[in-house]
């Protein structure tokens, strides 16, 4: 019994590995954009404090980073994108990751401050996902579904209040099984960028599970067969499964792959954001030039695969590089 279990291991663990293989070699960075040269010796301190959703992707950042300047530390905290704009004004930070844009009010506060605007960097690209448990047999829901499910607003005009799998046609054990609802704390980014791209800033439910990370979203729908939430496509887990997602009511669903999140197709695509406090009369200081332009390198982007998100396109890459000059 115990070679036959250990044989079935050992099958599963190639399978995950050449899908995930199969995976990495769908998404590569544009070959066009620059990979990173050293400069000088940049050392020092600096802070980051934003998005919870890109708090890996800036670990991962600076362990690169660091291979060309170990002098350098950066702190990194993410709790929500909120708490970017107020910890670039206090100077706390000199990098706020964002899952979502400045609101006009955080953005007012910034220049009140410091008598010029935030500038913002595109980082990467992100499909936000709606997650359920691996054994739900669901495949796709609309946005107006989605709405139904989420919002006591329902201000896509679902027809009526969607509580329980039998209204999305799931049947047998499902169907009258209550949907258990989970979603983020109102400081993160991926709740604002929900709340207005999916519920067109109605409200949440009284009864949905706000989570302080993504990662306890995932969990909390690993655990419970008849949970759904949302979080950026790079949390999925062997234990939740991404729906395909359509606009409308029995229209195209569509997956979050590269090419529909580049080409808009799927509806649920956003950017990831690096906010700093670059001041235009003066220069930018060195670590943080260095370090962005390390994210919005070859090598940097590459990262950006490696934790489950999606590269920027050579275009973009020039834009947001002319930012730093």
């Amino acid at each position: 019994m115990k070679k036959h279990l250990l044989i079935a291991t050992v099958a599963f663990l190639v399978t995950l590995m050449f899908t995930g293989a199969t995976n990495a070699q769908q998404i590569q960075v544009n070959k066009n954009i620059q990979h990173y040269i050293k400069t000088g010796n940049i050392s020092g301190n600096a802070g980051s404090i934003g998005s919870d959703t890109m708090n890996n992707l800036m670990t991962l950042w600076l362990e690169g980073f660091k291979k060309y300047y170990p002098l350098v530390n950066i702190q990194i905290e993410g709790k929500g994108s909120s708490t970017a704009p107020p910890a670039l004004i206090a100077g706390t930070a000199q990098f706020g990751p964002m899952s979502r844009k400045m609101k006009n009010e955080e953005i007012d506060k910034f220049e009140a401050k410091y008598g010029f605007k935030p500038t913002t960097i595109r980082s990467s690209m992100d499909a936000l996902a709606v997650f359920v448990n691996k054994d739900n047999p669901l495949k796709c829901l609309s946005l107006e579904q989605v709405d139904a499910i989420f919002s006591k607003s329902r201000k896509r005009g679902f027809k009526e209040n969607i509580t329980t799998w039998g209204q999305l046609g799931l049947k047998g054990k499902w169907k009258n099984k209550p949907i258990s609802i989970y979603g983020r704390n109102s400081a993160s980014g991926t709740y604002g960028f929900y709340k207005e791209h999916v519920l067109k800033k109605g409200d949440f439910k009284d009864i949905v599970k706000e989570q302080p990370g993504s990662a306890s979203v995932v969990q909390g729908i690993t655990n419970d067969l008849y949970g759904i939430g949302y979080s950026g496509i790079g949390y999925i887990t062997s234990g939740v499964a991404a729906l395909n997602l359509s606009e409308k009511l029995n229209g195209t669903c569509q997956d979050g792959n590269y090419d529909n999140v580049v080409t808009g197709k799927y509806p649920l695509s956003r950017y990831l954001y690096l906010n700093i406090a670059k001041n235009p009369s003066k220069k930018l200081d060195p670590l943080v030039k260095e370090f962005l332009k390390y994210v919005l390198s070859y090598e940097g982007q590459q990262i950006v695969i490696k934790d489950g998100y999606l590269p920027l396109s050579e275009k973009v890459v020039k834009e947001e590089l002319k930012k730093l000059d």
